[in-house]
């Protein structure tokens, strides 16, 4: 019977996990479409193509992580474990949001679990409507927004060394 209430803690907890981090990832890019059509932050982000520059890791953190505080708690009304994966998730989606942001405009080559750097492509190819996706693609093939464009790594990513994943800008 213990056994039992682990594998359900377990499963409550893995659940609510990937459910938060599917559903950030259709936040991101809701919002990202919101800022385009400048609903949200019009301006900053106007600021953000021209200079075509990220704010450093915690900067990007900050600005995904913060907004997602008063929804932290929801998994928690379900159960501890739920709760326990949920506030996880949302903690985990702001770390890797934000370095999928800053390696984008550091070195897009490092974003090695997508085929193309959708989010670089965004700002390379001055796309308004068109690669919303930060950290995934996937939301930009569903709405029919992803466009595929050219491009070529600056080398095979089976050149780059463990450590080149962490040169980019943290501050």
């Amino acid at each position: 019977m213990e056994n039992l209430s682990v594998i359900q803690a377990i499963s409550e907890f893995m659940f609510a996990l990937l459910v938060v981090l599917l559903i950030s990832s259709l936040v991101e890019y809701v919002v990202h479409r919101l800022m385009h059509a400048r609903f949200v932050l019009g301006k900053k982000h106007l600021e953000h193509h021209k200079e075509g520059t990220g704010q450093g890791w915690w900067g990007e953190f900050l600005d995904y992580f913060l907004p997602s505080v008063p929804f932290a708690w929801l998994g928690f009304l379900y159960s501890t474990p739920a709760g326990a994966g949920w506030l996880l998730g949302v903690f985990l989606y702001a770390c890797i949001a934000a370095y999928a942001h800053q390696a984008q405009h550091d070195n897009p080559d490092l974003v090695f679990w997508l085929g193309k750097p959708v989010h670089h492509l965004h700002h390379k190819g001055k796309m308004w409507h068109n690669n919303f996706g930060i950290t995934v693609s996937f939301w930009d093939r569903v709405f029919g927004t992803y466009r595929d464009i050219e491009w070529q790594p600056v080398k095979a990513r089976s050149d780059y060394r463990f450590a080149d994943y962490f040169r980019i800008q943290w501050l």
